[in-house]
């Protein structure tokens, strides 16, 4: 019943999100449990949003993005309402911070629900870290309920390499 909520409450937070950024987004993702389609009652919704130009830091990003909160505050309430206490954690960058990489991509490759994503751009940035990490050989392990990585199972102590 609530993996169903999760799913019925991205289309109008698409919705918000293109409606508050319009032209200037690039891309929006969802991305850990809701993306991967096990989130609990309690699961926070983690977003990625990539804009064209942003406010410098992190704290004028938020205040901003307040503004899709407060349009989604009704379907937020009517998911508290049938026991889905949730939260939006959103990451925001812009294209250029994009590029530059993140470990949170890591997470993305195989889980990332793309809603919205102009000419490609995070399908290709995956994609190009997808097949950097293959030629490394890096692996995807679970171990219990906990995912990591093995970025480099041939590295030797003290080796540097990039991603």
């Amino acid at each position: 019943m609530w993996r169903e909520a999760f799913r019925e409450f991205l289309a109008p937070l698409a919705e918000a999100v293109t409606g508050h950024y319009g032209s200037n987004l690039v891309s929006l993702a969802v991305f850990g449990s809701v993306g991967r389609g096990t989130p609990r009652p309690d699961s926070d919704i983690d977003l990625l949003i990539i804009c064209r130009s942003l406010p410098p830091g992190r704290m004028k990003r938020m205040d901003d993005f307040m503004a899709v909160e407060d349009a989604l505050a009704p379907q937020l309430r009517s998911l508290s309402e049938r026991g889905i206490h949730t939260t939006l954690s959103p990451v925001i960058k812009t294209v250029a911070e994009a590029r530059q990489g993140s470990h949170l991509f890591l997470d993305m490759i195989d889980d990332a629900l793309v809603l919205r994503d102009q000419e490609g751009f995070l399908k290709t940035l995956l994609d190009d870290l997808r097949t950097r990490l293959g030629k490394m050989g890096a692996r995807r392990l679970r171990r219990g309920a906990v995912w990591y990585w093995v970025l480099r199972p041939d590295s030797r102590p003290g080796e540097v390499w990039d991603l």
